[in-house]
């Protein structure tokens, strides 16, 4: 029997994974973006904590340090001149999280991985929320955009509900 017909149809249209993520990350808002960080974060962790857990120490480091990756760019890519403070307290969680990567890589403790994942799905969770209330508010508005624009959180931003201007636009497409 040949190849089952979605695999052959999508290879020969040339939409493989790698083309969607592609599109999907270059036609994303900043808000969506970080979205995907925490999302990409989360998935090399679980990838790094079934290393540890089989004792398989090359794929827990390889999962953890890309999400460490990650976590370097949630922080490089803030925007504290915009909100200080914001910033700064992030900044605090995030090299928090990162440090306790690390020590999960080098002390191989699924433990400390479980505690920076738990404050990862926390971040990720509470950006979802804010982004799922904007556009709540923009639908009530009357003009509900196509993708909504970040939140105003805390005083920070430029004060029009727009967060983009607190976070970077730049994710990697390596990996």
């Amino acid at each position: 029997m040949g190849k089952p017909i979605g695999i052959h149809m999508m290879n020969q249209s040339g939409n493989s994974p790698k083309a969607y993520l592609r599109t999907k990350i270059l036609t994303a808002t900043p808000a969506e973006l970080r979205l995907m960080l925490f999302d990409g974060a989360l998935r090399f962790a679980e990838q790094g904590r079934e290393g540890l857990q089989q004792k398989n120490y090359e794929q827990a480091y390889n999962g953890i340090s890309r999400c460490q990756d990650i976590v370097l760019e949630l922080i490089n890519s803030l925007k504290p001149e915009h909100a200080p403070d914001l910033c700064e307290k992030l900044t605090a969680l995030y090299t928090f999280i990162y440090t306790r990567l690390v020590s999960a890589t080098t002390e191989r403790n699924v433990e400390m991985l479980d505690e920076a994942v738990a404050l990862l799905r926390y971040e990720r969770e509470t950006w979802q929320l804010v982004l799922n209330q904007l556009a709540q508010e923009n639908a009530s508005a009357g003009g509900m955009q196509q993708t909504p624009k970040p939140p105003h959180m805390n005083g920070a931003g430029d004060g029009s509900g727009n967060t983009s201007s607190l976070v970077g636009g730049k994710v990697s497409l390596r990996g």
